[in-house]
């Protein structure tokens, strides 16, 4: 067997997952209550229907079940070898990756998601990724067609500063664990090892996470030795292998010969491609959206592994047609002979990834979050053209979990996850300010309600009878009443904040509440670590979420654990 550098085995026995965790209750908000939504992707998710030209199919979308599967037997031989090589590298291969694989290689779709490789499993929308993947796989198979959940290793991605840190809650504050890794920021972060000092940060992680098996995997996956790739694929696999995830880095020259035709694409048709993005553009702006992804004049879709630094970097187009990587000139003669010699140096924009996955993969849907999701808006024109079809996208499972303490003190206040997240957006210390209102003694929200009440009351008759005297007047008494207005929430919130100082619980409260369901007024799922997560609930977590993954709720999930 290849050697992947996959994790080494685990020291503490495993539970099984087969267990059973009871959910204690659901809520389903709208997408909407998330912040920082592109218009583009709030409107595909609230349509029925596709939202036409931009996208083939709706959020809602269940013909992909159905649809023809397009990969040849013998490409689909020659990739199912690759994968169950690479699947048990990665240290997680057992019987049910070994079913898939086999389901997959007697022709099997693919249901597939991806994410950049980060430390430690990066943030929990990565399980909620995978989950979901595994949900629409699942799915489609009892619909008939046999689906295989598949999750792509974004190990091309060169942002190292984004990959090499996690967020947990500790201490009554968000910790950030750093790996510090000495490495040109360009390189491809799959294939940057780890070093020595990330036993230092297996440490941190180690006292805030507490001992137990999930703590044994990630020691086991980010070892010193290890890359990104193989730590962060390890974990995944482990992670998910009760449910046969296979799992895919296609950044070996094996992978990247499987779909060069699409490369080769980017390279002779660049022009008429960059025509298409560019109308598309238009036609995005027409609509009242914007471009997801900038599609600069001199843009191309490819980058390119230096040969001599191993960093990965833009190719831009040149005004004479040829192109250029940093300093250096290429023809399209010359990329064509490096796409034939050695493919692995060149790879995909985040535009074109999709395509040059789609025509390595028996893909039937992709799984994406709402970046993605936008992305696929401009990709929809790049895959009519390279693979004369459109793979359709669905949004993962968007979710807040709350774990006992958190949902007892929302009891105990009666909180919504709306409620949170409105106070959040508001002011940082907006919640804090509610619990000390509701904290107050009845008399004196008696006195403030009536108060506010009969102001409210006297000032409209006032402004009212004062535009019909005359409009100086009655604009006089519009900013004279919005002074009252503003001096009587004054009152109120000096009141709770006193009521604060009383109580000063209620801060404490309101700070764990925050911290817990809306770090840094961002959704838990883009900030706190998967990792907290399955060190606390184990392999009883991965089918909670599959289990919370259908289209029930086509929003934004809280799930009481």
């Amino acid at each position: 067997m290849r050697n992947y550098g996959g994790c080494a085995p685990s020291k503490h026995a495993r539970s099984s997952s087969t267990e059973k965790s009871k959910v204690l209750k659901t809520e389903c908000y709208p997408i909407s209550i998330l912040p920082h939504m592109s218009r583009l992707f709030l409107d595909f998710c609230e349509r029925q229907e596709p939202l036409a030209p931009f996208y083939t199919a709706s959020a809602y979308s269940t013909e992909w079940m159905t649809a023809p599967i397009r990969l040849s037997p013998s490409n689909r031989a020659s990739l199912c070898d690759l994968l169950e090589e690479e699947n048990g590298g990665f240290g997680a291969s057992n019987s049910k990756i070994d079913e898939n694989l086999n389901r997959l290689r007697e022709g099997a779709g693919a249901v597939v998601t991806g994410q950049q490789v980060t430390l430690f499993g990066g943030p929990l929308f990565t399980l909620l990724k995978a989950a979901t993947a595994i949900r629409k796989a699942r799915d489609a198979s009892a619909s008939g067609r046999p689906h295989v959940p598949v999750f792509w290793l974004a190990t091309e991605d060169h942002d190292l500063a984004e990959a090499n840190q996690v967020a947990f809650p500790a201490d009554g504050e968000l910790r950030t664990l750093r790996a510090e890794i000495d490495q040109p920021s360009a390189l491809p972060v799959g294939r940057i090892p780890l070093g020595n000092g990330i036993e230092a940060v297996l440490e941190q992680a180690a006292a805030i996470l507490g001992p137990g098996p999930f703590l044994d995997d990630l020691v086991a996956c980010y070892r010193p030795g290890a890359t990104f790739s193989q730590a962060f694929g390890g974990l995944i696999s482990r992670v998910f292998s009760g449910q046969g995830l296979i799992v895919l880095d296609a950044s070996s020259r094996v992978f990247h010969a499987f779909g060069k035709s699409v490369l080769r694409e980017a390279i002779v048709r660049a022009d008429e491609l960059h025509t298409a993005l560019m109308d598309r553009d238009q036609q995005l702006r027409a609509a009242g959206y914007h471009s997801q992804v900038l599609v600069p004049s001199h843009s191309s879709l490819l980058f390119l592994i230096d040969s001599a630094s191993g960093a990965r970097v833009p190719l831009r187009r040149t005004h004479s047609g040829d192109w250029q990587a940093a300093r250096r000139s290429y023809t399209s003669s010359e990329l064509l002979a490096i796409l034939d010699e050695e493919p692995e140096r060149l790879s995909p924009n985040a535009l074109l990834r999709p395509v040059f996955q789609d025509s390595i993969l028996p893909t039937s849907v992709y799984i994406g979050g709402p970046a993605e999701i936008a992305y696929f808006a401009q990709s929809q024109v790049l895959y009519e053209r390279i693979l004369g079809r459109t793979t359709p996208v669905l949004p993962r499972l968007s979710a807040t979990l709350i774990e006992p303490p958190v949902a007892s003190v929302l009891a105990q206040h009666e909180l919504s996850l709306q409620d949170v997240i409105e106070a959040a957006l508001k002011d940082p210390l907006e919640l804090a300010h509610r619990l000390g209102a509701r904290a107050m003694p009845i008399e004196a929200k008696r006195k403030l309600a009536s108060a506010g009440n009969a102001l409210e009351q006297e000032l409209s008759a006032l402004t009212s009878y004062m535009h019909s005297v005359s409009q100086s007047l009655g604009n006089a008494s519009d900013v004279a009443a919005s002074k009252m207005r503003y001096q009587m929430n004054r009152l109120r919130r000096l009141a709770a904040n006193d009521q604060l100082k009383r109580e000063e619980s209620l801060t404490r409260h309101a700070e764990a509440i925050l911290l817990n369901l809306f770090p840094n007024r961002h959704p838990q799922e883009r900030v706190l670590g998967a990792a907290w997560f399955l060190s606390r609930y184990g392999d009883v977590l991965p089918e909670v979420l599959i289990e919370q993954a259908g289209q029930q709720c086509p929003g934004h999930k809280a799930i009481w654990l």
